[in-house]
């Protein structure tokens, strides 16, 4: 499927094909616009009783280094989306594939391992255990890797730096600010290396100036390859996606990205500097041409 057509809310009725069954994806690195989530006629239903399609099927593809935001009100289904993508639940129909591993009918186990080291976590409301410092929330997420102490530490503070926080290693949660506490929430999820960052409602607890910042830090991670998926109400963090996917009674649809702000302006201010260096350099080839005839002239009298 190409990147430009992701395929949204298709029939549940198109075959599904043999199931590949379990094993090993493809290699992530080897594939750099491989698919990281594949949804395959996915949808999904509370047993009630009655039950509940809070999830009607549907087709949906994330590529690698994309960065997607999902939007809907409240009781649209974000969240059930938002818990088949991150594997706490399992579809109960179609298909849930992350870096080409069908999920959908893994083991338990299985799924944990994959959650743990492919998939990091953003929540609103940070997480992070009060009593222990901001190094230590992130080696937290190391937990199960095979690592030893030393390297878990090394690996925590390069996620410090890498979200502005190298200074603030010791800091206690509670002497932070809202905006860098989600920055720890933010190396914690980074630490393993995901092939996905899933970030909800990440600026749902934070003011306009932390709002800007941790924006501002999800489009630099962008730029250095993170594939980013963003569930919000906010749609001016909405509008810095790459796609837009809104969610409404179940349904997904894909409406094409606005300018993100002050976009139009800065293409304005471009096109006015650009005319002006035209004009520029007509007139400096005006003068360049008046001074030669000047020249001439006195030559042949």
């Amino acid at each position: 499927m190409a990147p430009a057509d992701p395929g949204l809310a298709r029939s549940a009725d198109a075959g599904l094909g043999p199931d590949p069954g379990p094993g090993p994806g493809p290699d992530p690195a080897a594939e750099p616009r491989a698919p990281v989530i594949e949804l395959v006629a996915a949808g999904y239903t509370y047993p009630g009783p009655p039950p509940v399609r809070a999830l009607k099927p549907a087709d949906l593809t994330i590529w690698r280094g994309e960065h997607v935001a999902i939007m809907g009100p409240s009781g649209s289904g974000k969240s059930t989306l938002l818990n088949l993508i991150g594997l706490l639940d399992r579809p109960t129909e179609g298909r849930l594939r992350i870096d080409g591993i069908d999920l959908g009918r893994a083991s338990e186990r299985d799924r944990a391992a994959v959650r743990a080291r492919r998939i990091g976590f953003v929540f609103q409301s940070f997480h992070l255990l009060p009593h222990r410092s901001a190094v230590e929330n992130v080696m937290l997420a190391q937990v199960y890797a095979d690592l030893p102490r030393r390297r878990r530490h090394q690996a925590a503070m390069a996620a410090l730096s890498a979200v502005g926080l190298a200074g603030r290693p010791d800091s206690l949660p509670t002497a932070l600010s809202g905006g860098e506490r989600q920055r720890v929430a933010i190396a914690r999820a980074l630490v393993n290396h995901p092939s996905l960052l899933l970030c909800d409602e990440p600026t749902g607890n934070l003011d306009s100036a932390a709002t800007t910042g941790l924006t501002n830090l999800l489009g630099h991670l962008h730029e250095q390859g993170t594939t980013l998926v963003v569930i919000t109400h906010n749609p001016a963090v909405g509008a810095l996606a790459q796609r837009q996917i809104k969610i409404a009674d179940g349904v997904l649809t894909e409406t094409a990205p606005s300018a993100a702000p002050g976009a139009q302006e800065a293409q304005e201010a471009a096109e006015i500097q650009e005319a002006a260096e035209i004009q520029e350099a007509a007139e400096i080839q005006e003068a360049a041409e008046t001074q030669e005839g000047g020249h001439d002239g006195a030559l042949a009298g």
